[in-house]
């Protein structure tokens, strides 16, 4: 991007340079290089140069004084800005009129380029730091949100313990927040229920496929749109008759659409929807099901989305104005030799707010009505509505792409020198004409395209912020669920476990309680944003020791070795979830845990029984974090269910680095 609005600086200065090059001043080549190295770095003897050069090509080539504009730009882009003014006076004084107003116009174009090329650098410069600020402040928010909640009820707990009395309601409530918080922040993203659905998929031994045309954050849309997804993909796993299912997401204007389409179903009712529909309705949506005339059934939901304030740019606005200056200034120049000047008056004034109307947009009904009102007065005003054609050539560069807009261009440029030669036109000035419509056009251009770029730059600049914001947000999800989750379901079943024991059973429980609150309270520090490093054999042992507290057996067979940091804290954090499920899910009595590695790929193996005949939970966060963590490590997770069995098998690279 600053590569590309520097280019477009430098191609609108040159333009005007050559017009006096080929003028017959040498020096204009001289003028063009140290503005143009005063664009890219403000050393202080430039504009010196500029102006011994530019009054030198004045006073002794008899070359126009427009030329000045350039030493006018130079002094607005300094200290002695006030100093300015006196350029344009000199020009005003050594010349007549007409390049007066050109030495003006120049100086606002030079000084509107660089300051937009300088707008332009400074906000692909700070996009990263924006991003990195944001990911802070949102850090500091969630771990307020966290220690006033969960820090306190894990003081409480601890306090509890001490006390030999097992606090039980509040360890309740500590998971039942974690889990809503944890909720809470997947809510605002679509993208998380999307990976848990291809991996509830792909256990099924259904070919799946995501096409995501969506931007995060969604805000609530994306909360109902994963509810949406997750009945739909979950009633594809339960009829288990697909082969192959699609999930596709577009962002619409004013909104977003989800569609899952399968091959498993016979009929398109949608009560498997439950109360959906009616939500989707409530929130300003459509839910429907529809059967395809392939045989395919199609759920979609289309909402409302929240899309975020743009930030505001004053380069944009100065980008207008001088815009609106400049075409002003080129329109009294052309009613200086108009005959009639009401009537010309009248067809500028439409033609240049037609031109401010294009900066926004392509507008291809406004550049047909420019079109007409350049050419077709051309029989009655003559040579004074020769120059307008410089205004249909800046818009037809920003309709269309290069390939299309130059040989566009060359047209308008043809019909100018045309008209010339019709009007019985001096060489010299319909070759001045021909010049001049080249540089109006560049100029309009310029100074539109390089607000464009702005403005498309702040939009890539927040974008980029708010996906940093959400990706902390998931992160903040999955540590939750997957650390802190599994932490405080431990201690409300140790505490549920004290509460029946006798005393001194029940203390013993409780110092068991009071290390994993310790253990939890660092979890809490990693949720807010400190990288936790955990042991895969502590891990082992942790589980071990919490599913023996639920009277299930457990078998540990750890030959994994020496791990990379990052792949040993996932396969923990695996371990940790699948213990969780153990004890959720199930009426295990025997737990196998197994950590093999051969030919550099470390693999995680915890299966168990007692899960009967049972569905499973489908849609959970939990398959999808873990999925998550391990396709960043180039990982991979699959499950396996018998009729009375269930196991879960992570594996990953021994020594890796994430993806990038």
């Amino acid at each position: 991007m600053p590569q590309r609005a520097r280019l477009i600086t430098f191609v609108v200065l040159g333009g005007f340079a050559g017009v006096y090059v080929v003028a017959g001043s040498p020096l204009a080549l001289v003028v063009f290089a140290a503005q143009a190295a005063f664009v890219v770095r403000r050393r202080w003897w430039l504009p010196l140069v500029v102006a011994v050069a530019a009054y030198t090509s004045v006073l002794t080539m008899g070359t126009s004084v427009g030329i000045l504009g350039f030493v006018g730009g130079s002094l607005l882009l300094t200290r002695l800005w006030p100093l300015a003014p006196v350029a344009g006076v000199s020009a005003a004084l050594l010349g007549p009129a007409d390049s007066a107003i050109s030495a003006v116009l120049i100086a606002l174009v030079v000084y509107g380029l660089a300051r937009l090329t300088d707008r332009v650098d400074e906000v692909h410069a700070t996009r990263l730091a924006l991003a990195m600020t944001s990911v802070a402040e949102e850090r500091l928010r969630i771990a307020a949100e966290l220690n006033e909640g969960l820090g306190r009820a894990l003081a409480v707990i601890a306090d509890s313990a001490r006390a030999g009395r097992p606090d039980v309601d509040t360890a309740r409530r500590a998971l039942a927040d974690a889990r809503a918080a944890a909720a809470g922040y997947r809510a605002m993203s679509l993208t998380p229920e999307i990976t848990t659905a291809r991996a509830m998929l792909a256990a099924a031994e259904i070919g799946a496929e995501a096409r995501v045309g969506h931007h995060e954050p969604l805000g609530p849309a994306g909360a109902l749109l994963a509810a949406v997804l997750r009945e739909a993909v979950t009633e594809v796993v339960r009829r288990r008759a697909a082969t192959t299912c699609l999930i596709e997401t577009v962002e619409e204007e004013g909104g977003v659409r989800l569609r899952v389409t399968d091959d498993g179903a016979r009929t398109a009712e949608s009560q498997f929807m439950g109360e959906l529909p009616v939500r989707v309705e409530e929130a300003g949506g459509t839910l429907t099901t529809s059967m395809g005339a392939d045989g395919r059934l199609t759920v979609e939901a289309a909402l409302p989305g929240t899309r975020p304030v743009p930030e505001r740019d004053g380069a944009y606005a100065l980008s207008l104005a001088l815009l609106a200056a400049v075409l002003a200034g080129f329109s009294l120049k052309g009613l200086l030799l108009a005959e009639h000047v009401w009537g010309s008056a009248a067809l500028l004034a439409l033609i240049c707010v037609m031109q401010l109307r294009s900066v926004r947009g392509r507008h291809m009904v406004a550049l047909a009505v420019m079109t007409a009102l350049t050419y077709a007065p051309l029989p009655l005003l003559g040579t004074s509505w020769l120059g307008v054609a410089g205004f249909l050539a800046g818009p037809v560069l920003l309709a269309f792409s290069w390939k299309v807009a130059l040989p566009l261009v060359c047209l308008v440029l043809a019909s100018v020198a045309w008209a010339g030669v019709l009007l019985e036109l001096p060489v010299p000035v319909t070759i001045n004409y021909t010049v001049s419509t080249l540089v109006t056009g560049l100029v309009v251009y310029g100074l539109a395209r390089l607000a464009q770029l702005v403005k498309e730059l702040m939009e890539a600049r927040q974008a980029l912020a708010r996906s940093a914001v959400v990706e902390e947000r998931l992160r903040a999800a999955r540590d939750l669920h997957d650390l802190l989750g599994h932490n405080l379901a431990a201690i409300l079943l140790t505490c549920e476990l004290a509460r029946r024991l006798d005393p001194e059973g029940a203390r013993a429980r409780l110092k068991e309680v009071q290390a994993m609150v310790e253990r939890a309270e660092r979890d809490l520090q990693a949720v807010s944003g400190e990288s936790p490093s955990m042991s895969l054999g502590t891990e082992a042992e942790s589980a071990r020791s919490v599913l023996a507290a639920a009277g299930i057996s457990v078998t540990l067979d750890l030959g994994h070795g020496e791990l990379g940091e990052q792949v040993e804290t996932v396969l923990s954090t695996v371990l940790r979830e699948s213990v969780t499920n153990v004890l959720r899910h199930s009426s295990a009595r025997h737990c196998t845990v197994t950590t093999t590695r051969v030919d550099g790929v470390v693999r995680l193996r915890v299966r168990n029984d007692g899960v009967g005949s049972a569905e499973g939970r489908h849609g959970s966060a939990g398959i999808g974090n873990l999925t998550t963590r391990l396709a960043v490590l180039r990982g991979a997770l699959t499950t396996a269910r018998g009729e009375d069995w269930f196991e879960l098998t992570a594996e990953a690279p021994v020594l890796t680095w994430a993806a990038r």
